[in-house]
């Protein structure tokens, strides 16, 4: 009843406040509003809230609201406009609209991968990318150059025509490493086929690369038989058969699976405990999981073992940084962004360092400095879309990067997690235009 008489008060206000009132026509329009969400009568608070914000196009509290109502009313495209607009006009300081935001994207970016990664094509990624992702194994055979008498001339010559069983001596999988070499991407599962069929002498390697290729042109279902084999191969190399389980468990995670995950990260390192791989990926999937603590600690493990891994040095800061920021610890924090610094410094051509310590920045409002590292990152790595989007400088190509990366995605997690960076970059060229706005970040 009090809220009746709420919206019978302000009501009459409206009728009464003269037109060129605006400010306080809308004060009266969104506190109306607010009492109507009381009630949960949405499409009053939307209706309510819309007269508020033609009166008043800036009045964050309105905005803000009709973005809560459309929520409710299952509107997720301008649900997303309005709270972008309320993050970008409060500076993107509010907590509860960027967890609204952040919400909606997610809800946006899962159905449209649900619907476009049932009826896509599997595509080969560009070659950057699959050098890119084999860049972050240091102890993956299948992906590391030839070994003497491994090159399939070299094979020829030493085996003759024919090995002892009868066989061609000619490797299908020797062949698929030379396609490697050459960046002829596209013959390598065919060639690795050849290797498995007749059981060659590089069976385990053959069916470890053609899983590793599946899982690149996002075919994770045919490329789980193939890790499943190459794990339960007790008498093969035992880097295979840890490498066969860090690529099972990160693609778990991607399913998002992490029970299943964590086995087989924990199976690798009691297999390998000195492979730095398994603690540099399981250190990402503790991240992922907020388990902060034991990603340094993983992170740690991995720098222990490989002192010149960038990556791991670049993550580790970043999960310190994420510690210390989200406990509100400020010495904490300027020891992480101290960290950040040594990193670049060490290692000036990790892009990965860059993007994170810029992320950091801009949550201390360090904007210069972080356009000065998003520069960097960009001027290391032109066709990094992500970049674009965190910079907020030149949405329109990140846009338009994002919606080819989409058709790329090796997951359906992934494709929604791009369409999700798409909407926020559309979301903010819109906002920006609208409200005559230069959008800081996201």
């Amino acid at each position: 009843a009090k809220y009746d008489q709420a919206i019978q008060c302000y009501t009459e206000a409206i009728s009464l406040c003269p037109h060129d009132q605006k400010q306080d026509l809308s004060t009266f329009y969104q506190n109306r509003a607010a009492a109507f969400e009381q009630m949960q009568k949405w499409n009053e608070v939307a209706d309510d809230c819309t007269k508020a914000v033609e009166l008043n196009p800036k009045y964050i509290k309105a905005l803000f609201r009709r973005a809560k109502a459309y929520e409710r009313l299952d509107n997720k495209k301008e649900c997303l406009e309005d709270v972008t607009a309320v993050c970008i006009l409060e500076g993107f300081q509010n907590q509860q609209s960027m967890l609204l935001a952040d919400k909606v994207l997610k809800l946006l970016g899962k159905e449209k991968a649900k619907d476009k990664y049932k009826n896509r094509e599997p595509l080969m990624p560009s070659p950057q990318f699959i050098k890119s992702y084999f860049n972050s194994f240091t102890d993956d055979i299948v992906s590391q150059p030839f070994l003497k008498g491994e090159k399939p001339d070299e094979d020829k010559d030493k085996e003759g025509e024919t090995a002892d069983n009868g066989r061609t001596a000619r490797s299908g999988y020797l062949k698929a490493k030379q396609y490697m070499e050459e960046e002829n991407y596209d013959k390598i599962i065919s060639e690795c086929t050849k290797e498995i069929e007749t059981k060659g002498k590089y069976m385990a390697e053959g069916l470890l690369l053609r899983a590793t290729f599946y899982l690149l042109i996002g075919n994770a279902t045919a490329a789980k038989p193939d890790l499943d084999m190459v794990v339960s191969m007790e008498d093969a190399n035992v880097k295979l058969r840890a490498n066969a389980l860090i690529k099972r468990g990160s693609m778990f995670m991607q399913q998002q699976q992490p029970q299943m995950s964590t086995q087989d990260f924990d199976m690798a390192a009691s297999i390998d405990h000195h492979n730095a791989d398994v603690y540099h990926h399981r250190g990402q999937l503790k991240i992922l999981l907020d388990q902060v603590e034991e990603a340094v600690d993983d992170f740690d493990e991995c720098i222990r073992l490989r002192p010149d891994s960038a990556l791991a040095q670049a993550q580790k800061c970043f999960a310190l940084y994420r510690q210390a920021y989200t406990g509100s610890n400020p010495m904490q924090v300027q020891g992480a962004m101290k960290g950040f610094e040594d990193v670049i410094k060490t290692f000036p051509k990790c892009a990965e360092g860059y993007a994170l310590y810029a992320q950091a920045l801009t949550d201390q409002q360090q904007f210069g400095k972080a356009d000065e590292m998003y520069d960097k990152c960009i001027e290391l790595e032109p066709d990094n879309a992500t970049t674009y989007v965190h910079k907020g400088g030149n949405l329109d190509k990140a846009i338009d990067m994002f919606n080819k990366a989409i058709n790329l995605a090796k997951s359906e997690m992934e494709m929604a997690h791009l369409y999700s960076l798409c909407d926020a970059a559309y979301a903010q060229t819109e906002v920006a235009k609208k409200y005559g706005l230069k959008p800081p970040t996201l």
